[in-house]
């Protein structure tokens, strides 16, 4: 019996909608990349939803693929930056419900209501953005690196980096509009 051969899948296949390869990508990739989300979110569901809207956005985002590594790192990757940000994004909550809490016997202003609805908004909004997109300004406003680190750290130029940036900032302007007449970031 002759052993079954994994077809590669490349980047172009990927790019231009390729079904076939969607599916093998899919089939060869999902449960192991669930056993690795698994690792850090530690619930299967979680891991599974994870790792779905990792295949969902990989496919709509499919025209703007840039892969600079094998293509298993790079899913590998992506799944352990969503399960960071689900881990990020959970800490967030306790510690918003905590502050609930610990202030049960003062009443919220609506201002204070409005200020976790928009922290909410914003970590949601930075957790739809372009993988690139979302790790370049993660690393700028969260971590604090400087658009020159930033480029020698990914390998970019400094003015991909500006770049990121600058389309993070339209994209939380656009989606965060309802929130304030003017933003300024």
């Amino acid at each position: 019996m002759v052993a079954a051969t994994k077809t590669p899948v490349s980047l172009d296949d990927l790019k231009s909608g390729n079904i076939y390869a969607y599916e093998l990508l899919f089939r060869e990739y999902y449960k192991p990349l669930v056993v690795f989300a698994l690792k850090y979110v530690k619930d299967l569901d979680t891991a599974r939803e994870i790792v779905q809207e990792f295949f969902v956005r990989l496919y709509e985002k499919r025209g703007s693929l840039v892969i600079d590594t094998s293509l298993k790192s790079y899913l590998y990757r992506s799944v352990y930056n969503s399960c960071i940000n689900h881990i990020s994004y959970i800490e967030m909550r306790k510690r918003h419900l905590k502050n609930i809490a610990s202030q049960s016997d003062h009443e919220y202003t609506d201002h204070q209501i409005a200020m976790i609805e928009l922290h909410n908004r914003i970590h949601t909004c930075i957790e739809k953005m372009p993988d690139r997109c979302r790790r370049i300004f993660r690393m700028n406003r969260f971590e604090g690196l400087k658009n020159e680190q930033i480029a020698e750290k990914l390998k970019i130029s400094k003015r991909t980096v500006e770049t990121q940036i600058s389309k993070a900032l339209k994209i939380l302007r656009t989606k965060l509009s309802d929130y304030f007449p003017v933003m300024i970031f």
